[in-house]
């Protein structure tokens, strides 16, 4: 009787094991009241052409990138070094672990045959080769690829390696977050110089090429799937580590939209597809959720544009209240509209003085409107003044004196020469 209750016991406790188990293992998120039925441990959807995040699960969430890392590799080389130069293979690059093209040592490459292989293949040797070429070293390319994150907006990410692999450096390991991988690739198909290069070397279906001497060829396929998955699928790479598990991060636009999903964690062996089916479902709800909406369509705040009160200020009277018209100036900072869902509002803040002391320049700024959409500002346009305004002085003050005893002795001269006609009868 014990032995059969405790198997009965042992039972239970397994099922309990195995349902946590599952429960670790497969995540679901939740978008507002949209489902999303998600794997990775870390995700983001963002719009690309403003970086607002649309949706985000444990966004800020430090882990390992794996591949995806090779994006920045990628972007930091055509900002820094001409596609036609000779890399020269170093003993170090040539010993890296699969996945690798099988550089050799001493060995002599074209830059942009190497970018390929590095995108298209993901190998680990010729993103060394190019980093000791572009940055001299290793650790010098890493130091080029952290001030690009840093120009770029990332807050936790940190690179050690070009291709991804896991390392340790003191208290950091390579790592980054959803939000800032989603950031690099926004910046790296949208704002760098080189964006059309980038996303030439990375739509690229396949690419034969030999070394210099010509005395060994290669071919390299993209296996990026997501390219062929939906369609105005822009971009995308994928990374996987032991640590960091299946990695992806990919871009898309269509419809006047360009959204960019990064996921971290998303699954290990054998999960490989859990990246296609969160890409795809981010995408769609991205697509299905959010429209571009201008700010130019929101109504101003009724005394936006009302005239100011100039105080102290010289005028055509003497005590005169002066009223100067303002306006928008011509350079507003931020976004022109903004990807929004129909339940999301837009709030306009009114900040203004109420009134100004001589004297006032022509252009100066008093004030500022700014929209808010999610409790942060988007977009601010700045009111200035369409005039300037002197100061009274002294010179002012009698000119004005004086020219009312001018106006008063004319008047009275005037109406001396009245009463004068007056009594001659004429």
């Amino acid at each position: 009787m014990k032995s059969a209750l405790k198997h009965k016991k042992a039972f239970l406790l397994s099922i309990i094991l195995i349902i946590g188990m599952l429960l670790q293992s497969t995540i679901y998120a939740k978008a507002d009241e949209k489902t999303l039925r998600l794997y990775a441990k870390a995700a983001v959807l963002m719009d690309a052409d403003s970086g607002r995040v649309l949706y985000e699960r444990c966004g800020d969430e430090q882990l390992a990138m794996a591949s995806t890392t090779k994006i920045m590799t990628l972007i930091v080389t055509l900002e820094n070094a001409n596609l036609e130069d000779i890399v020269t293979v170093s003993t170090y690059a040539a010993s890296m672990p699969p996945v690798h093209l099988g550089i050799r040592n001493g060995e002599k490459y074209r830059l942009k045959d190497l970018t390929l292989s590095l995108m298209l293949e993901s190998h680990n040797d010729s993103a060394v080769a190019i980093a000791e070429h572009v940055g001299g070293s290793v650790e010098q390319f890493a130091a080029l690829m952290n001030q690009k994150a840093q120009e770029i907006g990332c807050k936790n990410t940190y690179y050690i390696t070009p291709n991804g692999l896991d390392a340790v450096q003191g208290e950091k390991f390579h790592s980054t977050t959803a939000r800032d991988l989603a950031l690099v690739m926004s910046y790296c198909i949208t704002k760098s110089p080189q964006k059309e290069k980038f996303l030439e070397i990375t739509r690229t279906p396949n690419h034969t090429f030999t070394d210099v001497s010509g005395s060994r060829s290669f071919s390299c396929v993209n296996h990026n799937a997501f390219l062929s998955m939906m369609s105005g699928a822009l971009s995308g790479k994928t990374g996987f580590t032991a640590k960091a598990g299946y990695c992806y991060v990919g871009a898309l636009r269509r419809d006047g939209k360009t959204f960019v999903v990064a996921l971290l964690a998303c699954g290990w062996p054998n999960h490989k597809t859990y990246k296609w089916s969160d890409t795809r479902a981010l995408m769609e709800y991205g697509l299905e959720h959010y429209n571009y909406r201008s700010f130019d369509e929101v109504e101003l705040p009724a005394e936006a544009l009302k005239d100011i009160v100039v105080s102290n200020g010289q005028s055509s009277r003497i005590g005169e209240k002066i009223s100067l018209p303002i306006k928008i100036a011509t350079d507003t900072s931020g976004e022109e509209g903004l990807l929004m869902r129909e339940d999301e509002k837009v709030t306009v803040t009114l900040q203004k003085v109420k009134g100004l002391t001589a004297p006032v320049a022509k252009g100066q700024q008093i004030g500022h409107i700014s929209y808010i959409v999610g409790n942060e500002e988007w977009k601010r346009i700045n009111l200035i003044t369409t005039g300037e305004i002197q100061p009274i002085d002294l010179k002012w003050c009698l000119h004005k004196v004086l020219r009312k005893w001018i106006i008063q002795g004319e008047n009275l001269l005037e109406k001396d020469v009245e009463k004068t006609k007056i009594l001659l009868g004429d």
